[in-house]
């Protein structure tokens, strides 16, 4: 109780105290009580902001639960799937701000591996006739309809190794009981996947499903590596308008403000995760 007072509880407190006060560099300039939340709820930087985290929970949870769900499945009957495990588990493993590098790089119009890729199948079309087909080459990250996307499948690429694990841990504790009467009684792979798998992969689901909204929510470093939000505001969240404010403009106030928000929102995930795992 004595760390968690010093390191979680008091430092909220502090940060919902910093957030009533409208900040000069360092010094409190005044009392503002709660005018900062009312600035953010107009401020159309703001709700871009938490549109794309939207966007970014919309693309990133469903695909990476499904896809750490269908490796899992996949890889537990392959020998020797531990290392291909342990290469998809790579992403968790490499500094986020390693990543963000690595995405410049592999969207990069001239020497990027993903415009490689398009620019092959756009080779590939061209000889079949079939030229409406072909892919745009550019920077991805340069430019806004297109820079989004490139961050989401980057983070995609680094959760994913983490819903793998999860969900491997998960069907090892699945009774092989089951399985077994499955099969005696006729059942296919699909109806013994669908009734007998995935109901007991509830508590793995709960677990991937949350723990992926909250990174997502708070997803910074790639953003500060790769675009700085940009351009024109296409990939910024809240987690970097809030290292914005508070380090670039020096607006504690309003920093502190989006920090107490995100408090809100990553405990409501929390407290249904804990209760959902109790329940269960």
């Amino acid at each position: 109780m004595i760390f968690l007072s010093l390191f979680v509880i008091y430092p909220m407190l502090y940060n919902f105290y910093i957030s009533l006060f409208k900040w000069k560099v360092v010094r409190i300039e005044s009392f503002t009580g709660l005018d900062n939340y009312f600035k953010l709820l107009g401020n159309t930087q703001f709700h871009r902001a938490f549109i794309n985290n939207v966007i970014w929970i919309l693309i990133h949870v469903p695909t990476t639960t499904i896809l750490g769900l269908l490796l899992a499945v996949l890889l537990k009957r392959v020998k020797g799937s531990y290392i291909i495990k342990s290469i998809i588990f790579l992403g968790m493993v490499i500094p986020q701000i390693v990543v963000g590098i690595m995405l410049l790089f592999m969207f990069d119009s001239d020497a990027g591996v993903i415009n490689g890729l398009l620019r092959a199948l756009n080779g590939i079309f061209t000889s079949l006739g079939m030229t409406e087909l072909s892919f745009p080459i550019r920077s991805w990250t340069a430019y806004p309809d297109t820079a989004l996307p490139a961050l989401i499948i980057g983070s995609i690429w680094i959760w994913t190794g983490f819903a793998v694990v999860v969900y491997s841990a998960g069907l090892e504790g699945i009774p092989k009981d089951l399985y077994d009467a499955a099969e005696v009684d006729g059942a296919s792979p699909l109806k013994t996947f669908w009734h007998i798998t995935l109901p007991m992969l509830k508590p793995a689901t709960i677990v991937v499903v949350t723990m992926t909204l909250i990174w997502v929510l708070k997803i910074f470093d790639i953003v500060y590596i790769a675009t700085r939000g940009g351009p024109g505001g296409a990939t910024n969240v809240m987690a970097y308008m809030m290292y914005e404010q508070g380090f670039v403009f020096y607006k504690w106030g309003i920093a502190a403000a989006i920090a107490t928000i995100f408090t809100v929102i990553i405990l409501a995930f929390s407290i249904y995760l804990v209760r959902a795992m109790v329940r269960r």
